[in-house]
């Protein structure tokens, strides 16, 4: 499924978003969760870097971290966020010795106005269980969750539920979780909480996020 991460054209990435919408599975996970990886992705000139971070779970202690630095192969369109950054992230996840068990996003799962978001997108292409975790909505409507940590609503498109706007700190602003394929709604819940201790991201995300800047900051 290589080509799904490439487009022409706008009109080329959305036939590649219907087809790869077909094969999302939300499902109930039966596995057991040893490691979880964090992706991000950066832009400098016309290049974008990419990170991927291993922890252990649930001690959430770095194992492994890689990267990856590839030419912007399409423009900043929103919505279509899969095809500027997911070729790089997919490399990125390759170079990790040992797959991870559930990879989590900075970014949307199905809550994503295509229902395709990155995770959805790259979970599919690698089959590997994804979860979208994003500092703000694409779509859905919900009710604020109330203020200590661990509270949440669900996130709803109509009559469908499409995530979660989850409390993981404190009086601090929600994050919006997603379930991006072969993955459920309360597991993702329960991942992404696990995951975040201190602060409001999921540490393997943000760890993935300050390798980028330090990266960045060397080119």
């Amino acid at each position: 499924m290589k080509s799904s991460l490439f487009a022409r054209n706008i009109k080329h990435a959305k036939k590649i978003q219907d087809n790869l919408k077909q094969l999302v599975r939300i499902i109930l996970f039966r596995g057991k969760v040893t490691t979880v990886a964090g992706v991000d992705a950066a832009f400098i000139e016309d290049k974008v870097i990419a990170t991927a971070c291993l922890f252990s779970f649930p001690e959430i202690i770095l194992s492994e971290e890689t990267s990856s630095i590839m030419k912007t192969p399409f423009p900043y369109i929103p919505g279509f966020l899969s095809f500027r950054e997911g070729p790089v992230v997919v490399k990125a996840l390759k170079k990790l010795q040992k797959r991870p068990d559930v990879v989590l996003f900075d970014g949307q799962g199905i809550a994503h106005p295509q229902g395709l978001g990155i995770a959805s997108h790259i979970g599919v292409i690698l089959r590997l269980p994804t979860i979208g975790c994003a500092k703000s909505k694409l779509v859905g409507e919900y009710d604020e969750p109330g203020i200590p940590r661990g509270s949440w609503n669900p996130l709803r498109s109509g009559k469908k539920t499409i995530g979660a706007v989850v409390r993981t700190r404190d009086n601090i602003k929600p994050v919006f979780v997603s379930p991006g394929h072969m993955i459920d709604l309360q597991t993702s819940i329960t991942i992404v909480l696990t995951t975040s201790h201190r602060y409001r991201l999921p540490e393997p995300i943000r760890h993935a996020d300050r390798m980028c800047r330090r990266i960045k900051k060397t080119m």
